[in-house]
């Protein structure tokens, strides 16, 4: 424990382990996030608190489109071309392998156990170093079965991005 006991509950929440791609035009990333969730079952709505400083970011924002991709636990491998941001890795996306999605265009990943494809809604400002986005889900597909037992976790990969 720390002095810091928000920081020790936040911590000990467990958070998914996805990879957000984005397209706008030609240009295709893919980040990872965890802060993600569903909002609304009418509309089904996501909510993902998002980097402001994030490559993805500007991509998302211009095109109003993006992905999540689902991994299952044992593929930790096929996301780490996508956990170094893109300043730092600009080529991250030269070598990954995907389709683009069938009503979004954004990638696929070709490890991805499932997918979900949603359009924004809406940015919200929420005064700290990540806004809100909202996104609408108009497509998914299951590309390798399993169930939630079997996603991929943040706590699984031992990682930690909370406090």
């Amino acid at each position: 424990m720390s002095n810091d006991p928000i920081k020790d509950v936040l911590h000990r929440m467990p958070y998914g382990f996805y990879s957000i791609t984005s397209r706008h035009g030609d240009d295709v990333n893919a980040m990872v996030a965890n802060w993600l969730m569903q909002a609304s079952f009418t509309p089904r709505l996501m909510a993902m608190g998002f980097a402001k400083k994030s490559y993805s970011y500007d991509l998302i924002k211009e095109s109003g489109v993006f992905a999540v991709n689902l991994f299952l636990k044992g593929n930790e491998e096929a996301m780490t071309p996508f956990t170094k941001a893109r300043a730092k890795r600009p080529d991250k996306m030269e070598g990954a392998e995907y389709t683009p999605g069938p009503e979004t265009g954004c990638p696929i990943l070709a490890e991805a156990a499932a997918y979900l494809e949603c359009k924004v809604v809406k940015f919200i400002d929420i005064g700290g170093d990540h806004d809100i986005m909202v996104g609408e889900v108009i497509n998914a597909g299951v590309i390798k079965e399993g169930d939630v037992n079997d996603t991929l976790t943040l706590p699984h990969v031992g990682w930690s991005y909370a406090g």
